[in-house]
């Protein structure tokens, strides 16, 4: 434990059971925040919590489900009454969802996207409001390079237009939300080694509308691979402490050029 960057802070993560937010929570609590882990099922965070607490941090699993809001504000206030205070916010949690001509794509498939990811923001921001004004803090979103700089991704027509959302609404939370001196910034990965890929249902006629584009030397012009979680974590971690004290609104790629193709 370096007790360092976020001593004496806490810090709400969704998703934090794996892939971005497992190691963004992790690192938060290295730094010295208690750490609390919000989750669809407390399996992987505990497991979570487990590697926090091996390292000598502090940080307890909580199950929610972020498409539903009343399960958002639930754990938001468990997360109140145990600890009194948070600091940071890191709203992470989502779905690739639906993959599906737009024709084809079923409104409840549209819908549960969506409201997982942009609801689901929404609404995490909605209910730490109260715990931040108290004494000012940072929010995190992860978007992605998808909607904001990259449009090729074939039959992901909702997930885009969710992330484009998220963008979309930080800046207007980063700017309403100023007077209280809370920070709101978002963050675009590209690929990243995650299993997000277990929320991706791809229909059976996507080949119909695919657009073919090849780049015979890669799409990763930096290093020639994916992002791994733990560089995704760095950033978080800045944009979360008082190292980008003067930073908001903004959005972050994450994504070694990917997205400059």
């Amino acid at each position: 434990m370096t007790n360092g960057r976020m001593a004496g802070k806490v810090a709400v993560v969704t998703g934090a059971g794996s892939g971005i937010g497992k190691a963004s929570a992790i690192l938060l609590a290295a730094e010295g925040a208690k750490v609390a882990l919000l989750e669809l099922t407390t399996d992987t965070a505990e497991e979570t919590k487990r590697e926090i607490e091996k390292a000598g941090g502090e940080a307890f699993a909580i199950e929610c489900d972020v498409s539903r809001p009343e399960s958002v504000q639930a754990a938001v206030q468990r997360v109140g009454e145990t600890w009194g205070r948070i600091d940071a916010v890191f709203a992470n949690a989502g779905i690739n969802g639906a993959a599906a001509p737009i024709e084809t794509m079923e409104i409840e498939d549209w819908n549960r996207t969506l409201e997982t990811n942009l609801r689901g923001t929404f609404a995490t921001v909605k209910y730490t409001i109260p715990y931040l004004k108290k004494q000012g803090g940072s929010v995190v979103i992860t978007s992605s390079i998808n909607g904001s700089r990259a449009f090729s991704g074939t039959g992901f027509s909702a997930y885009s237009s969710s992330k484009a959302g998220q963008v979309a609404f930080a800046k207007m939370a980063a700017l309403e939300l100023a007077r209280y001196k809370i920070r709101v910034n978002v963050i675009c990965p590209g690929a990243i080694e995650t299993n997000i890929g277990k929320n991706t249902f791809p229909s059976d006629d996507l080949k119909k509308i695919a657009i073919p584009v090849e780049y015979p030397e890669g799409s990763h012009p930096l290093e020639g691979r994916p992002g791994k979680p733990e560089e995704v974590a760095k950033l978080v971690l800045f944009l979360s402490s008082d190292d980008s004290s003067h930073i908001s609104g903004t959005e972050i790629f994450v994504d070694g050029a990917e997205s400059l193709l």
